[in-house]
């Protein structure tokens, strides 16, 4: 398989959109009352989720009426929040096929459709000419991606001058053994990390501008303590989830990514770049 069938087949969930709507009834929602927030839990596929996603995009200085590129969008739970908070107009790209139509069908649930157009594309190979997006921006996206600067380069192309990028993505901190499998690989033959020395060396070389670079260790952890002892004061996790997206795999994925960072290994990062104008 190529690299994009692995990555692709590693996200499948086989019913996804039934299995969203299953949860949604047990939330004692339906398809017209469900709404972005209530999304949150499943769309969000990043460590904090719809906290950090808001953490994350207030750092772009965005304004009304931008057309924003979100790479990587996986059901496109940051575009709608974007859509809706900031008034822009997002496109997403992603492999998964079944993210890409699920993602539409909760773009429509929730009355973004207008707003938010999720699409099957790679993101080192971007179906948009030069200079179509006042910004950009990828949440843990990078760790399945091994051809940095190619990826760095096609955002750049796509970006008019001027425009903001940001990253969020889990990187290598040490040469020590990860466990897997985590959320974004199943072993390390398919998981792509970097380390930030990396990213920064290929976002230079792409002729991105380094405004800030945040590691966000502490953060990541307290938000896996506050789930923990939330699922444990309920008796267990929420009708929809990460759970509804990962299955049985959820909890193993999960404990590995934390040892993981807990070792120091591993950290997810925020970085905000800008395409010289």
């Amino acid at each position: 398989m190529t690299d994009d069938k692995v990555i692709s087949g590693h996200y499948r969930h086989g019913d996804l959109l039934k299995a969203i709507e299953t949860a949604i009834a047990r939330l004692g929602k339906t398809i017209n009352s469900i709404s972005i927030e209530d999304l949150a839990a499943v769309d969000e596929f990043h460590i904090g989720g719809r906290v950090a996603t808001r953490h994350f995009l207030s750092q772009l200085k965005l304004t009304e009426q931008d057309t924003l590129l979100d790479i990587g969008c996986g059901l496109g739970g940051a575009a709608r929040y974007a859509a809706q908070h900031y008034n822009v107009s997002v496109t997403g790209i992603d492999l998964s096929r079944e993210y890409i139509e699920t993602g539409n069908t909760l773009s429509n649930w929730v009355k973004l459709d207008k707003k938010v157009s999720l699409q099957y594309a790679s993101a080192t190979s971007i179906p948009f000419p030069d200079e179509s997006f006042d910004g950009a921006y990828m949440l843990h996206v990078g760790m399945n991606i091994a051809d940095k600067s190619q990826l760095f380069t096609e955002i750049y192309r796509v970006l008019r001058p001027g425009a903001a990028f940001g990253i969020y993505d889990v990187m290598r901190f040490d040469n020590g053994e990860l466990s897997y499998p985590v959320p974004w690989a199943a072993s390390n033959s398919t998981s792509n990390l970097a380390t930030p020395k990396h990213y920064k060396k290929a976002l230079g070389q792409a002729g991105f501008e380094l405004l800030q670079m945040d590691n966000r260790r502490d953060y990541s952890l307290d938000f896996f303590e506050r789930i923990y002892a939330s699922n444990k004061a309920t008796g267990g996790p929420p009708p929809l989830g990460l759970h509804t997206l990962m299955q049985e795999s959820t909890a193993i994925k999960t404990k590995n990514m934390i040892a993981n960072i807990k070792a120091g290994t591993i950290s997810p990062v925020e970085l905000v770049l800008q395409k010289p104008g």
